[in-house]
C-alpha cells in the first residue's frame, strides 16, 4: 500500500459516517485505521514506539532504541475514532491528550510532531 492512505475511500467513508453521527461499518473502520497506521509507519519509520488502536491494529514507528521483548517502553493507545480524528487533523494531539482520549507511556510516546498525517 503506497497510495496516499489519508485520501483512501475507507478513510473518507469513516469521516462521512462521523459527520452524519453514525458508527462506521466495522470492515470499513478497520480498513481506515490500518491505512492510517500504515501511513504513520511509512512516514516515521522505526521501532521505538508502538501505536495501538484496538481492536484493529498496531504498528511500531519512530526512530530510536529498538524494542524486542515484552511490553514496549513507549506505547500509545487510543480508540479508533480518536485515531482517525488525530491522524486526519480533525482533532489536535494536545486536545486528545488533554481530554484523556490517548493513553501513552514512555519518553518517545508524544506523536504531536507526526500528526496529522
Amino acid at each position: 500500500m503506497s497510495s496516499p492512505h489519508s485520501k483512501s475511500e475507507a478513510v473518507e467513508a469513516v469521516l462521512a459516517a462521523f459527520d452524519e453521527g453514525r458508527t462506521p461499518e466495522r470492515s470499513v473502520y478497520r480498513a481506515a485505521v490500518r491505512a492510517l497506521l500504515t501511513l504513520l509507519a511509512e512516514r516515521v519509520p522505526g521501532r521505538s514506539v508502538e501505536v495501538r488502536i484496538p481492536p484493529y491494529g498496531a504498528v511500531q514507528c519512530v526512530p530510536g532504541p529498538r524494542h524486542t521483548r515484552g511490553t514496549p517502553p513507549n506505547v500509545v493507545e487510543m480508540d479508533p475514532q480518536t485515531w482517525v480524528e488525530t491522524a486526519t487533523g480533525r482533532l489536535g494531539w494536545a486536545e486528545a491528550v488533554t481530554q484523556g482520549r490517548v493513553r501513552m507511556s514512555g519518553t518517545r510516546a508524544d506523536l504531536s510532531a507526526h500528526l496529522p498525517l
